[in-house]
């Protein structure tokens, strides 16, 4: 069942309706003002796992609107701590049934060698940047010792670190059994594609 979203109907009342109409509208207001106290799920029951990068046009590429979808995005669209912890809640306790992953080529995460960027990281820090405190608003969620090298890794194989992101999600004993799929984003066509799937390199070549 579809939920009405923020938005006023569009559809002009019937005459010696209007004040359903009305009633209509307001309820809608008053299901998106406090759909969380209402245990009203988000409209497609979808959590996205995205890069940060701008050339993504998320909503658009996955067909949704404002309501439809929890999104979470972050350098490279990597499944981090901060990932599970989101992803778990949503679907443990707001009804989501369904995960998706979107990564893309020409990713800022495989334009730097990991060691460059631990070198740029330690001059900024000017000093060893395994001192520095990753998150002081909430030290109980920080990396404990993981290494700064390892939490700023970067990306090799776009379509293996999409997969590999799939599978995280999916064998993490935070996350339910439910539906988790990748895509790659191409920044050059504007199109979703599967992993592995490299249609331009298809038609190009003689079979």
């Amino acid at each position: 069942m579809a939920h009405h979203t923020h938005e006023h109907n569009s559809e002009p009342p019937e005459a010696g309706h209007v004040h359903e109409w009305v009633d209509d509208s307001v309820d809608a207001r008053d299901d998106w003002a406090r759909r969380r106290r209402k245990d009203i799920p988000n409209d497609k029951q979808l959590f996205v796992l995205a890069c940060m990068d701008e050339r993504i046009p998320i909503e658009e590429v996955l067909g949704l609107e404002l309501g439809d979808a929890h999104i979470f995005r972050n350098a490279g669209g990597k499944v981090t701590d901060d990932v599970i912890r989101s992803a778990a809640l949503t679907l443990q306790f707001f009804d989501t049934e369904e995960i998706i992953v979107v990564n893309h080529t020409d990713c800022g995460m495989m334009s730097a060698a990991d060691e460059d960027i631990v070198g740029g990281l330690e001059a900024a820090v000017e000093g060893d940047i395994d001192d520095v405190d990753l998150d002081p608003a909430l030290p109980e969620l920080n990396i404990g010792d993981a290494s700064i090298a390892e939490w700023v890794r970067m990306t090799d194989n776009i379509d293996e670190a999409c997969a590999a992101q799939v599978s995280y999600l999916e064998n993490h004993p935070l996350i339910p059994d439910v539906p988790v799929t990748g895509y790659v984003y191409e920044v050059e066509s504007g199109h979703l594609r599967r992993p592995g799937e490299h249609i331009g390199e298809e038609i190009s070549e003689r079979v």
